[in-house]
């Protein structure tokens, strides 16, 4: 019975094999000669039993792989390991290829002796097309990607590293593949970003929805800030497993400058209203002292305050065609920065002189905070004080009277920190961005003040030529507001050079003075001298040579435009006299265009005053000065 059994399950055994059609299965002598053959090899192979049963193995493989030994590989490695498995191009009877998966198995007796080798053989053709269209589909893909220079497309990893990086990315962040695979994202964050942790909240969004958007700054290799509009979608593997995140980034700044330009275009029927409206103010009230002062004697008080009505009223006029300048910088995209050692304590005492009279009209008080340590960037002083006057008169102007306006300044992870807070008339969260806008007014001014919407774009604009950022903070409308500058901090080399500057402030100096004005160059004389200067005046340039050789000035305060040698020929040929000390030469002039202070650089002139030149100005060019 249990012969019976055993013969059943032979014969079985053999019916399995010889009827499998998928896999081609047969037996190898020790040699590697065909020894059996079933249906599914004769179909995979296309060989009869009676055609290939003696033949050796090798005929199924290419005349260069028979060449390399490969089919003798095989059996040696199988002989010796017991099993060999490989996949590679195999052929058919008729000569075609496909693409098998393969493996021999040694057959040994009960002695160990190796009587056979079995042989298993799948066609994996269609498996293999399957791959090969995908991976060049993928090739496809990545080629595709790779060659868009028009959008950053890169890849990361669950952590938000990067792990690949296209023509499109090099070209608006500026970095080589080389440089940024393998770097954190958070490098393409501006600073206070980082510092805010959003590349972290921009992953766990992406890991929840799936999906990030958002415009705003980015950084580029070379620090510039560019603004962007980024997408981040979340990769995951056939599983279901988070593998990283795919992140497109377009370059939105000329397309945000243009809406810039559309609205400035768009408000410039209101700016002039409101230029025509700011000009008639202080030259009705010039006009209306004239009048009174013609009626009344020399000694009467009324005169004198109308010259003080006079005196204010110009000064309102001064600013309001400064204004008007710095609306035409900001829209031709022609502000210069001159950058030097800058204190910010002192920037911020010469804003404050700067804003006192709205400070004062509005009759509000301002607290200071400044750190022990000073407070030092690499920046134009003059473009600063700039900045932070405009911040000081918006709040001066915004806010109701006897208000109170804070000013702090301290240093953060490598970043100097300016914060001017009002308790003024707040500002409407859609109006945060705006108001940085030419000729927008985002709140209400205090009675009887106003401006032409000009000082917040400017005071932004400085801030972004220095590498820095402003932004405005407010919890509506009402509830005041704060105005917070970031700029990279000097280095120690740049911090020490304006320590030594400040120390040297307030030395007595020999001063030549040349204007064509009688009276502006006689006031200006009297004032630096009530200030501890000696002083010498000169009208035009061929005077100003001959007292330059005998009064031997360390310093010279120049007129521009005056007849025959003029302030750049004047600068020439003091620069070409031999001095015992470095002569240091400011150029005083209604001149303020850049082309101006080009020519004056050029001139060898050391700074570019714009008449009327404050007390605060003048302190602080001639403390700047070398003595």
């Amino acid at each position: 019975m249990a012969a019976g059994h055993g013969k059943l399950d032979t014969d079985l055994y053999r019916l399995l094999v010889e009827q499998v059609k998928d896999y081609a299965l047969f037996l190898l002598d020790p040699r590697g000669h065909v020894m059996s053959w079933n249906e599914g090899a004769q179909r995979i192979k296309g060989y009869t039993a009676d055609e290939i049963i003696g033949k050796h193995f090798s005929i199924f493989y290419s005349h260069r792989a028979v060449e390399d030994g490969w089919p003798a590989h095989e059996l040696r490695v199988a002989a010796a390991e017991g099993r060999f498995e490989d996949e590679g191009w195999r052929l058919r009877k008729d000569g075609s290829r496909f693409w098998a998966n393969v493996v021999i198995t040694a057959l040994r007796d009960d002695q160990g002796g190796l009587v056979a080798f079995s042989k298993i053989t799948r066609d994996l053709t269609a498996r293999k097309a399957q791959e090969e269209a995908l991976r060049e589909s993928e090739e496809r893909f990545r080629l595709l990607v790779e060659g868009v220079d028009t959008y950053a497309i890169f890849m990361l990893d669950q952590d938000g590293v990067v792990t690949s990086w296209n023509d499109g990315a090099e070209r608006i962040y500026g970095y080589y593949r080389e440089d940024i695979i393998g770097a954190h994202c958070s490098r393409l964050y501006p600073p206070e970003d980082t510092d805010a942790g959003k590349p972290a909240q921009m992953l766990a969004t992406a890991r929840q929805t799936g999906r990030y958007e958002e415009e705003g700054w980015r950084i580029r290799a070379s620090g510039e800030r560019f603004w962007s509009r980024v997408v981040v979608t979340t990769v995951h593997a056939s599983d279901g497993h988070l593998r990283g995140f795919a992140k497109v980034t377009q370059d939105l700044t000329e397309r945000r400058h243009a809406e810039n330009l559309e609205r400035t275009a768009a408000n410039v029927n209101e700016f002039i209203a409101t230029l025509a409206h700011e000009l008639r103010n202080p030259l009705a009230a010039i006009s209306n002292a004239l009048h009174v002062i013609d009626g009344v004697a020399p000694d009467d008080p009324l005169r004198a305050a109308m010259l003080r009505t006079i005196a204010r009223q110009s000064t309102q006029l001064a600013r309001i065609v400064d204004d008007t300048l710095d609306a035409s910088r900001i829209i031709r995209g022609v502000i210069h920065i001159e950058r030097r050692p800058a204190d910010l304590a002192d920037v911020v005492h010469g804003a404050i002189e700067t804003a006192r009279p709205n400070i004062e009209a509005g009759r509000h008080t301002v607290q200071v905070k400044l750190p022990a340590q000073a407070v030092v960037v690499d920046g134009d002083s003059a473009r600063l004080k700039q900045l932070l006057t405009n911040l000081l008169n918006n709040a001066a102007i915004y806010s109701p009277s006897a208000g109170k306006i804070e000013v702090a300044v301290q240093a953060e992870g490598g970043r100097a920190v300016v914060r001017v807070r009002d308790n003024g008339s707040g500002i409407a969260p859609h109006m945060l961005e705006r108001i940085f806008d030419m000729f927008v007014q985002g709140r209400q001014p205090a009675p009887g003040a106003s401006g032409l919407g000009v000082g917040l774009a400017f005071a932004r604009k400085i801030a972004e030529l220095h590498g820095g950022l402003l932004e405005a903070r407010s919890e509506g409308e009402g509830k005041g507001s704060e105005f917070e500058l970031r700029l990279p901090l000097a280095t120690s080399t740049v911090a020490v050079a304006a320590a030594q500057a400040h120390a040297e402030r307030a030395v007595p100096r020999r001063i030549l003075v040349v204007d064509d004005n009688h009276d502006a160059a006689a006031s200006l004389a009297l004032f630096l001298e009530s200030l501890g200067h000696e002083t010498c005046v000169a009208h035009d340039g061929e005077r100003a040579l001959n007292m330059a050789i005998r009064f031997r000035p360390d310093m010279v305060l120049l007129d521009i435009g005056m007849p025959g040698v003029d302030g750049y020929e004047l600068a020439r040929r003091l620069r070409a006299l031999p001095q015992p000390v470095p002569l240091h030469i400011v150029a005083v002039t209604g001149y303020g265009r850049d082309i101006d202070r080009q020519q004056s650089r050029e001139a060898g002139v050391d700074e570019h005053l714009v008449k009327p030149v404050s007390e605060n100005e003048l302190a602080r060019v001639l403390g700047e000065a070398a003595p």
